[in-house]
């Protein structure tokens, strides 16, 4: 994936994330929750996309 097109993504998750923040209203504690399960989503996204968490793709969750 190139440069520019993981750049652009994180700029739009950012986007949306923020727009999410301002005009939704919800609790303090659950926008703090959305906000952190957002940004672990992406960190690992970002490792897998470069190669650094190259067992990412080994993980299963559920019994199969």
């Amino acid at each position: 994936m190139p440069l520019f097109q993981i750049v652009e993504l994180l700029i739009v998750v950012g986007v949306v994330l923020w727009l999410v923040n301002r005009y939704i209203p919800m609790q303090g504690t659950i926008k703090s929750i959305l906000n952190a399960v957002v940004v672990i989503a992406v960190v690992l996204w970002l490792l897998n996309v470069t190669g650094l968490l190259h067992n990412f793709s080994s993980i299963r969750i559920g019994k199969n």
